[in-house]
Protein backbone atom coordinates (compact mmCIF):
# COMPACT_ATOMS: atom_id res chain seq x y z
CA UNK A 1 0.00 0.00 0.00
CA UNK A 2 1.37 3.43 -0.94
CA UNK A 3 1.76 5.39 2.31
CA UNK A 4 4.03 8.11 0.94
CA UNK A 5 1.38 9.68 -1.28
CA UNK A 6 -2.25 10.46 -0.69
CA UNK A 7 -4.56 9.48 -3.56
CA UNK A 8 -7.74 11.26 -4.61
CA UNK A 9 -10.09 9.93 -7.27
CA UNK A 10 -11.84 12.74 -9.13
CA UNK A 11 -14.92 11.98 -11.20
CA UNK A 12 -16.14 14.04 -14.12
CA UNK A 13 -19.77 15.11 -14.22
CA UNK A 14 -21.34 16.30 -17.44
CA UNK A 15 -17.91 16.02 -19.07
CA UNK A 16 -18.43 12.25 -19.21
CA UNK A 17 -21.34 12.74 -21.65
CA UNK A 18 -19.42 14.67 -24.29
CA UNK A 19 -18.92 11.82 -26.76
CA UNK A 20 -16.09 12.42 -29.22
CA UNK A 21 -15.28 15.72 -27.48
CA UNK A 22 -14.80 14.03 -24.12
CA UNK A 23 -10.95 13.96 -24.27
CA UNK A 24 -10.88 17.73 -24.85
CA UNK A 25 -13.10 18.44 -21.84
CA UNK A 26 -11.11 16.01 -19.69
CA UNK A 27 -7.85 17.73 -20.64
CA UNK A 28 -9.36 21.10 -19.75
CA UNK A 29 -10.54 19.74 -16.42
CA UNK A 30 -7.13 18.26 -15.63
CA UNK A 31 -5.57 21.61 -16.48
CA UNK A 32 -7.94 23.48 -14.14
CA UNK A 33 -7.21 21.07 -11.28
CA UNK A 34 -3.47 21.47 -11.86
CA UNK A 35 -3.84 25.25 -11.76
CA UNK A 36 -5.75 25.13 -8.50
CA UNK A 37 -3.19 22.81 -6.88
CA UNK A 38 -0.02 24.36 -8.33
CA UNK A 39 0.63 26.24 -5.05
CA UNK A 40 1.40 22.86 -3.46
CA UNK A 41 4.65 21.02 -4.18
CA UNK A 42 4.91 17.56 -5.72
CA UNK A 43 1.27 17.21 -6.73
CA UNK A 44 0.51 14.91 -9.66
CA UNK A 45 -2.72 15.10 -11.69
CA UNK A 46 -3.36 12.45 -14.35
CA UNK A 47 -6.41 11.10 -16.15
CA UNK A 48 -6.98 7.43 -16.84
CA UNK A 49 -10.04 5.60 -18.19
CA UNK A 50 -12.54 8.35 -17.47
CA UNK A 51 -11.23 9.21 -14.00
CA UNK A 52 -8.72 11.77 -12.79
CA UNK A 53 -6.18 10.74 -10.17
CA UNK A 54 -4.54 13.30 -7.91
CA UNK A 55 -1.52 12.32 -5.85
CA UNK A 56 -0.23 14.61 -3.11
CA UNK A 57 2.55 14.39 -0.51
CA UNK A 58 1.52 12.54 2.63
CA UNK A 59 1.90 15.59 4.86
CA UNK A 60 -0.75 17.64 3.04
CA UNK A 61 -4.13 17.89 4.78
CA UNK A 62 -6.57 15.79 2.71
CA UNK A 63 -9.51 18.00 3.69
CA UNK A 64 -7.65 20.99 2.26
CA UNK A 65 -7.03 19.21 -1.05
CA UNK A 66 -10.65 18.00 -1.27
CA UNK A 67 -11.84 21.56 -0.62
CA UNK A 68 -9.65 22.92 -3.42
CA UNK A 69 -10.70 20.30 -5.96
CA UNK A 70 -14.41 20.48 -5.10
CA UNK A 71 -14.51 24.14 -6.21
CA UNK A 72 -13.30 23.26 -9.72
CA UNK A 73 -16.20 23.33 -12.15
CA UNK A 74 -16.59 20.04 -13.99
CA UNK A 75 -15.83 17.93 -10.90
CA UNK A 76 -18.75 15.70 -9.88
CA UNK A 77 -17.20 14.06 -6.83
CA UNK A 78 -13.92 13.33 -5.05
CA UNK A 79 -12.87 10.30 -3.05
CA UNK A 80 -9.79 10.12 -0.83
CA UNK A 81 -8.53 6.61 -1.57
CA UNK A 82 -5.72 4.17 -1.01
CA UNK A 83 -3.90 2.53 -3.91
CA UNK A 84 -2.80 -1.10 -3.94
CA UNK A 85 -1.66 -3.67 -6.45
CA UNK A 86 -4.51 -5.45 -8.23
CA UNK A 87 -4.11 -8.65 -6.25
CA UNK A 88 -6.89 -10.02 -4.03
CA UNK A 89 -4.59 -10.67 -1.09
CA UNK A 90 -3.14 -7.14 -1.27
CA UNK A 91 -6.60 -5.62 -1.66
CA UNK A 92 -7.82 -7.67 1.29
CA UNK A 93 -4.96 -6.54 3.57
CA UNK A 94 -5.52 -2.90 2.60
CA UNK A 95 -9.28 -3.19 3.15
CA UNK A 96 -8.74 -4.61 6.65
CA UNK A 97 -6.37 -1.77 7.55
CA UNK A 98 -8.80 0.75 6.09
CA UNK A 99 -11.72 -0.60 8.12
CA UNK A 100 -9.66 -0.84 11.33
CA UNK A 101 -8.92 2.85 11.02
CA UNK A 102 -12.62 3.64 10.46
CA UNK A 103 -13.59 1.58 13.51
CA UNK A 104 -11.15 3.60 15.59
CA UNK A 105 -12.04 7.03 14.18
CA UNK A 106 -15.77 6.71 13.46
CA UNK A 107 -16.96 3.80 15.52
CA UNK A 108 -18.09 1.85 12.44
CA UNK A 109 -19.95 -1.34 13.33
CA UNK A 110 -21.47 -2.51 10.02
CA UNK A 111 -20.25 -2.46 6.44
CA UNK A 112 -20.95 -3.53 2.89
CA UNK A 113 -18.50 -4.04 0.02
CA UNK A 114 -19.25 -2.45 -3.36
CA UNK A 115 -16.80 -3.95 -5.86
CA UNK A 116 -16.25 -2.84 -9.44
CA UNK A 117 -14.03 -4.66 -11.93
CA UNK A 118 -12.99 -1.95 -14.40
CA UNK A 119 -10.29 -4.30 -15.72
CA UNK A 120 -12.33 -7.00 -17.44
CA UNK A 121 -9.21 -9.16 -17.76
CA UNK A 122 -9.01 -9.49 -13.99
CA UNK A 123 -9.84 -13.16 -13.34
CA UNK A 124 -12.40 -12.59 -10.57
CA UNK A 125 -15.77 -11.02 -11.27
CA UNK A 126 -17.21 -8.12 -9.25
CA UNK A 127 -19.63 -10.11 -7.03
CA UNK A 128 -16.88 -12.59 -6.14
CA UNK A 129 -14.45 -9.74 -5.40
CA UNK A 130 -17.01 -8.30 -2.99
CA UNK A 131 -17.54 -11.65 -1.26
CA UNK A 132 -13.82 -12.37 -0.98
CA UNK A 133 -12.86 -8.95 0.38
CA UNK A 134 -15.88 -8.94 2.68
CA UNK A 135 -14.76 -12.26 4.18
CA UNK A 136 -11.23 -10.94 4.72
CA UNK A 137 -12.59 -7.82 6.46
CA UNK A 138 -14.83 -9.91 8.74
CA UNK A 139 -11.87 -12.12 9.65
CA UNK A 140 -9.56 -9.15 10.29
CA UNK A 141 -12.10 -6.94 12.09
CA UNK A 142 -13.92 -9.11 14.62
CA UNK A 143 -16.27 -6.31 15.78
CA UNK A 144 -17.75 -5.72 12.30
CA UNK A 145 -20.91 -7.17 10.83
CA UNK A 146 -22.26 -7.08 7.29
CA UNK A 147 -25.37 -4.98 6.62
CA UNK A 148 -26.38 -4.91 2.97
CA UNK A 149 -29.32 -2.54 3.52
CA UNK A 150 -28.09 0.29 5.78
CA UNK A 151 -24.38 -0.12 6.58
CA UNK A 152 -22.36 2.37 8.63
CA UNK A 153 -19.74 2.15 5.87
CA UNK A 154 -20.11 1.38 2.19
CA UNK A 155 -16.60 0.32 1.20
CA UNK A 156 -15.79 0.71 -2.50
CA UNK A 157 -13.23 -1.51 -4.19
CA UNK A 158 -12.32 -0.38 -7.71
CA UNK A 159 -10.15 -2.96 -9.49
CA UNK A 160 -8.20 -1.56 -12.43
CA UNK A 161 -5.34 -2.70 -14.59
CA UNK A 162 -2.24 -2.90 -12.41
CA UNK A 163 -3.67 -0.89 -9.50
CA UNK A 164 -6.83 -0.98 -7.42
CA UNK A 165 -8.41 1.65 -5.19
CA UNK A 166 -10.25 1.47 -1.88
CA UNK A 167 -12.37 4.29 -0.52
CA UNK A 168 -15.57 5.01 1.39
CA UNK A 169 -16.47 8.63 0.66
CA UNK A 170 -17.84 10.36 -2.41
CA UNK A 171 -17.61 14.07 -1.66
CA UNK A 172 -19.74 16.05 -4.08
CA UNK A 173 -18.36 18.82 -6.28
CA UNK A 174 -20.35 21.47 -8.14
CA UNK A 175 -20.40 19.68 -11.50
CA UNK A 176 -20.82 21.84 -14.57
CA UNK A 177 -18.15 22.24 -17.24
CA UNK A 178 -14.45 23.14 -17.01
CA UNK A 179 -13.64 26.84 -17.24
CA UNK A 180 -12.53 27.95 -20.66
CA UNK A 181 -14.71 25.53 -22.63
CA UNK A 182 -17.49 28.05 -23.36
CA UNK A 183 -15.96 31.38 -24.30
CA UNK A 184 -15.88 34.55 -22.19
CA UNK A 185 -18.63 36.83 -20.94
CA UNK A 186 -18.86 40.28 -19.35
CA UNK A 187 -20.88 40.32 -16.13
CA UNK A 188 -22.48 43.53 -14.86
CA UNK A 189 -21.44 43.12 -11.23
CA UNK A 190 -23.11 45.08 -8.45
CA UNK A 191 -22.91 44.70 -4.69
CA UNK A 192 -26.26 42.89 -4.50
CA UNK A 193 -27.19 39.26 -4.10
CA UNK A 194 -28.06 38.43 -7.71
CA UNK A 195 -25.19 39.41 -10.01
CA UNK A 196 -22.46 37.46 -8.15
CA UNK A 197 -24.67 34.37 -8.36
CA UNK A 198 -25.22 34.98 -12.08
CA UNK A 199 -21.46 35.23 -12.63
CA UNK A 200 -20.89 32.01 -10.68
CA UNK A 201 -23.58 30.16 -12.63
CA UNK A 202 -22.14 31.14 -16.02
CA UNK A 203 -18.64 30.21 -14.87
CA UNK A 204 -20.06 26.85 -13.81
CA UNK A 205 -21.12 26.34 -17.44
CA UNK A 206 -17.48 26.69 -18.52
CA UNK A 207 -17.48 30.42 -19.30
CA UNK A 208 -14.54 32.63 -18.42
CA UNK A 209 -15.71 35.96 -17.06
CA UNK A 210 -14.71 39.57 -16.80
CA UNK A 211 -16.73 42.09 -14.81
CA UNK A 212 -17.83 45.69 -15.09
CA UNK A 213 -18.95 47.65 -12.06
CA UNK A 214 -20.71 51.02 -12.10
CA UNK A 215 -20.52 53.53 -9.25
CA UNK A 216 -21.91 57.00 -8.60
CA UNK A 217 -19.20 58.47 -6.42
CA UNK A 218 -19.57 60.61 -4.29
CA UNK A 219 -23.26 59.61 -4.00
CA UNK A 220 -22.04 56.07 -3.47
CA UNK A 221 -19.19 55.50 -1.02
CA UNK A 222 -15.79 53.97 -1.60
CA UNK A 223 -16.87 51.23 0.79
CA UNK A 224 -19.65 50.28 -1.63
CA UNK A 225 -17.03 49.65 -4.33
CA UNK A 226 -14.86 47.73 -1.88
CA UNK A 227 -17.86 45.53 -1.13
CA UNK A 228 -18.18 44.67 -4.81
CA UNK A 229 -14.46 43.93 -5.00
CA UNK A 230 -14.87 41.61 -2.01
CA UNK A 231 -17.68 39.79 -3.84
CA UNK A 232 -15.52 39.55 -6.97
CA UNK A 233 -12.73 37.98 -4.89
CA UNK A 234 -15.11 35.31 -3.64
CA UNK A 235 -16.18 34.53 -7.23
CA UNK A 236 -12.52 34.41 -8.26
CA UNK A 237 -12.10 31.57 -5.78
CA UNK A 238 -14.12 29.47 -8.22
CA UNK A 239 -13.05 30.85 -11.59
CA UNK A 240 -9.56 32.21 -10.99
CA UNK A 241 -8.27 35.74 -11.40
CA UNK A 242 -10.12 38.07 -13.76
CA UNK A 243 -10.37 41.73 -14.70
CA UNK A 244 -12.97 44.11 -13.31
CA UNK A 245 -13.64 47.39 -15.09
CA UNK A 246 -14.92 50.24 -12.92
CA UNK A 247 -16.94 53.07 -14.49
CA UNK A 248 -18.36 56.28 -13.00
CA UNK A 249 -22.03 56.51 -13.99
CA UNK A 250 -22.90 59.73 -12.15
CA UNK A 251 -22.64 62.21 -15.08
CA UNK A 252 -25.01 60.04 -17.11
CA UNK A 253 -27.48 59.81 -14.24
CA UNK A 254 -27.39 63.58 -13.74
CA UNK A 255 -28.00 64.19 -17.44
CA UNK A 256 -30.98 61.82 -17.44
CA UNK A 257 -32.50 63.37 -14.32
CA UNK A 258 -32.11 66.87 -15.80
CA UNK A 259 -33.48 66.15 -19.26
CA UNK A 260 -35.82 63.13 -19.14
CA UNK A 261 -39.10 62.13 -17.45
CA UNK A 262 -38.51 60.99 -13.88
CA UNK A 263 -40.39 57.69 -14.26
CA UNK A 264 -38.05 56.66 -17.10
CA UNK A 265 -34.84 57.21 -15.12
CA UNK A 266 -34.28 53.59 -14.15
CA UNK A 267 -34.72 52.13 -17.62
CA UNK A 268 -32.69 54.89 -19.28
CA UNK A 269 -29.81 54.38 -16.87
CA UNK A 270 -29.97 50.65 -17.47
CA UNK A 271 -29.71 51.14 -21.24
CA UNK A 272 -26.59 53.25 -20.79
CA UNK A 273 -25.04 50.63 -18.54
CA UNK A 274 -25.67 47.97 -21.16
CA UNK A 275 -24.19 50.08 -23.96
CA UNK A 276 -21.05 50.78 -21.95
CA UNK A 277 -20.73 47.13 -20.95
CA UNK A 278 -21.10 46.10 -24.59
CA UNK A 279 -18.27 48.38 -25.70
CA UNK A 280 -15.96 47.08 -22.99
CA UNK A 281 -16.99 43.50 -23.82
CA UNK A 282 -16.07 43.94 -27.48
CA UNK A 283 -12.69 45.41 -26.52
CA UNK A 284 -11.92 42.42 -24.29
CA UNK A 285 -13.17 39.59 -26.54
CA UNK A 286 -16.25 38.85 -24.44
CA UNK A 287 -18.94 37.37 -26.66
CA UNK A 288 -21.94 38.24 -24.49
CA UNK A 289 -23.18 40.16 -21.45
CA UNK A 290 -24.28 38.54 -18.19
CA UNK A 291 -26.69 40.14 -15.72
CA UNK A 292 -28.36 39.11 -12.48
CA UNK A 293 -31.80 40.22 -13.65
CA UNK A 294 -34.77 38.19 -12.49
CA UNK A 295 -38.16 38.47 -14.19
CA UNK A 296 -40.53 40.75 -12.30
CA UNK A 297 -38.23 41.38 -9.34
CA UNK A 298 -38.02 45.17 -9.77
CA UNK A 299 -39.38 47.78 -12.19
CA UNK A 300 -36.46 47.45 -14.61
CA UNK A 301 -36.91 43.67 -14.80
CA UNK A 302 -40.43 43.36 -16.16
CA UNK A 303 -40.75 41.64 -19.53
CA UNK A 304 -41.43 44.99 -21.24
CA UNK A 305 -38.45 46.63 -19.54
CA UNK A 306 -36.09 43.81 -20.48
CA UNK A 307 -37.14 44.05 -24.13
CA UNK A 308 -36.42 47.79 -24.13
CA UNK A 309 -33.11 47.21 -22.34
CA UNK A 310 -31.99 44.57 -24.85
CA UNK A 311 -32.77 46.94 -27.71
CA UNK A 312 -29.82 49.10 -26.61
CA UNK A 313 -27.18 46.45 -27.45
CA UNK A 314 -26.38 44.09 -30.29
CA UNK A 315 -24.61 41.26 -28.49
CA UNK A 316 -26.54 38.55 -26.60
CA UNK A 317 -27.51 39.09 -22.96
CA UNK A 318 -27.49 36.04 -20.68
CA UNK A 319 -29.74 36.11 -17.60
CA UNK A 320 -29.16 32.80 -15.78
CA UNK A 321 -31.45 33.82 -12.88
CA UNK A 322 -34.35 34.96 -15.03
CA UNK A 323 -36.96 32.40 -13.84
CA UNK A 324 -35.62 31.59 -10.38
CA UNK A 325 -37.35 32.34 -7.09
CA UNK A 326 -35.49 34.83 -4.92
CA UNK A 327 -35.20 32.32 -2.10
CA UNK A 328 -33.39 29.90 -4.44
CA UNK A 329 -30.97 32.63 -5.52
CA UNK A 330 -30.29 33.42 -1.88
CA UNK A 331 -29.64 29.74 -1.15
CA UNK A 332 -27.00 29.61 -3.89
CA UNK A 333 -25.44 32.84 -2.62
CA UNK A 334 -25.16 31.29 0.84
CA UNK A 335 -23.68 28.06 -0.49
CA UNK A 336 -20.96 29.82 -2.52
CA UNK A 337 -20.14 32.32 0.22
CA UNK A 338 -21.33 35.63 -1.29
CA UNK A 339 -24.54 36.17 0.68
CA UNK A 340 -23.15 37.70 3.88
CA UNK A 341 -21.12 40.22 1.88
CA UNK A 342 -24.00 41.01 -0.48
CA UNK A 343 -26.34 42.04 2.35
CA UNK A 344 -23.91 44.52 3.89
CA UNK A 345 -25.73 47.92 3.94
CA UNK A 346 -23.70 49.83 1.35
CA UNK A 347 -25.63 51.48 -1.47
CA UNK A 348 -24.92 50.98 -5.16
CA UNK A 349 -25.47 53.19 -8.19
CA UNK A 350 -28.93 51.76 -8.89
CA UNK A 351 -30.30 53.37 -5.73
CA UNK A 352 -29.18 56.87 -6.74
CA UNK A 353 -31.92 59.11 -8.21
CA UNK A 354 -34.42 56.27 -7.87
CA UNK A 355 -37.84 57.54 -9.09
CA UNK A 356 -40.85 57.28 -6.78
CA UNK A 357 -42.99 55.67 -9.48
CA UNK A 358 -40.76 54.02 -12.12
CA UNK A 359 -42.38 52.89 -15.32
CA UNK A 360 -42.88 49.13 -15.41
CA UNK A 361 -44.12 48.91 -19.00
CA UNK A 362 -41.86 51.25 -20.96
CA UNK A 363 -42.53 51.89 -24.64
CA UNK A 364 -39.46 51.82 -26.84
CA UNK A 365 -40.55 54.83 -28.91
CA UNK A 366 -40.94 56.97 -25.78
CA UNK A 367 -37.56 55.87 -24.44
CA UNK A 368 -35.91 56.70 -27.76
CA UNK A 369 -37.62 60.08 -27.74
CA UNK A 370 -36.21 60.78 -24.28
CA UNK A 371 -32.73 59.66 -25.33
CA UNK A 372 -32.88 62.08 -28.27
CA UNK A 373 -32.60 64.88 -25.69
CA UNK A 374 -29.22 63.52 -24.62
CA UNK A 375 -25.80 63.44 -26.29
CA UNK A 376 -25.67 59.68 -25.96
CA UNK A 377 -22.31 59.05 -27.62
CA UNK A 378 -20.54 61.80 -25.67
CA UNK A 379 -21.95 60.57 -22.38
CA UNK A 380 -20.83 57.02 -23.17
CA UNK A 381 -17.37 58.10 -24.31
CA UNK A 382 -16.88 60.28 -21.23
CA UNK A 383 -17.90 57.38 -19.00
CA UNK A 384 -15.46 55.08 -20.78
CA UNK A 385 -12.73 57.66 -20.31
CA UNK A 386 -13.28 57.34 -16.55
CA UNK A 387 -12.86 53.56 -16.66
CA UNK A 388 -10.35 51.93 -14.36
CA UNK A 389 -9.37 48.29 -14.63
CA UNK A 390 -8.21 46.20 -11.70
CA UNK A 391 -7.18 42.58 -11.38
CA UNK A 392 -9.32 40.47 -9.07
CA UNK A 393 -7.49 37.63 -7.35
CA UNK A 394 -9.14 34.93 -5.21
CA UNK A 395 -9.62 35.87 -1.57
CA UNK A 396 -7.08 34.35 0.78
Amino acid sequence: MNKEKKIFIVRCGEVALKGLNKPYFERMLVDRIRRVLRKYNEVEVKRNEGLIFVKTPGDLDPDLIVGEISRVFGVASISPAIEVDSDLDEIGKAAVEFMQELIEKKGVKTFKINAKRADKNFPVKSPDIARTIGAKVLKGCKTLKVDVHDPDCLLFVDVRKGKSYIYEQKIMGYGGLPLGTNGKGMVLLSGGIDSPVAAWMMAKRGMLIEAIHFHSYPYTSERAQEKTEDLAQIIAGYCGRFKMHIVNLLPIQEAIVTNCPEEETTILVRRFMMRIAEKVAKETDCCLLITGENLGQVASQTAEALVVTDHSVQIPVMRPLIAMDKIDIMDIAKSIGTYETSILPYEDCCTVFLPKHPTTKPKLEKILESESKLDVEKLINDALASKETIIINPAD
